[in-house]
């Protein structure tokens, strides 16, 4: 019986590949979990309109259409602002949404407003920070826009005071 049993016996070597497999495909599962844990951005919360918002007031609202020197459309939204409250105003910035057909938003900026300042043949627009909005006055503005989405439907877009800052 000497040559039938091998009396050592070499142990077989054991199948890693499928442990090591699992395990590679485990870690990166979870480091993939974690990056997305740690990436994902919170919801953004609208913050209110500004205290100081609810004493001005938009009226006389007017939009017009313009080619500007290198062919492509301006539109601008004039109007007047009024301050009925009793702080001068220096800056206001709002955010102008425009439409689309289905009453869906088509675009959305935010702009500063400028105040219109007449002089020469054309009415120019300065920063409000220039030409500070007293308590009880009221000033023409001007909006401009270089491009609106071609899906806007004309009409008015709503405009919402987004930041105020007064002295």
């Amino acid at each position: 019986m000497d040559g039938l049993i091998d009396p050592s016996p070499i142990p077989a070597e054991r199948d890693t590949t499928r442990r090591s497999i699992i395990i590679a495909i485990s870690v990166i599962a979870v480091l993939a979990a974690m990056a997305a844990i740690a990436l994902r951005q919170r919801p953004k919360v609208q913050p209110g309109p500004p205290a100081y918002a609810a004493e001005l007031k938009f009226s006389d609202l007017k939009m017009s259409q313009a080619q500007n020197f290198v062919g492509a459309t301006v539109t601008y939204v004039d109007g007047t602002l009024s301050n009925v409250g009793d702080k001068t105003v220096s800056h206001i910035t709002v955010q102008v949404t425009f439409s689309d057909s289905y009453n869906q938003v088509a675009q959305i900026e935010s702009v500063p407003i400028r105040v219109l300042q007449p002089g020469g043949p054309y009415d120019d627009t300065a920063d409000l920070s220039q030409s500070p909005l007293a308590p009880g006055q009221s000033k023409r503005f001007r909006l401009i826009f270089e491009h609106v989405s071609g899906q806007w439907n004309q009409a008015y877009p709503e405009l919402k005071i987004t930041d105020v800052t007064t002295k």
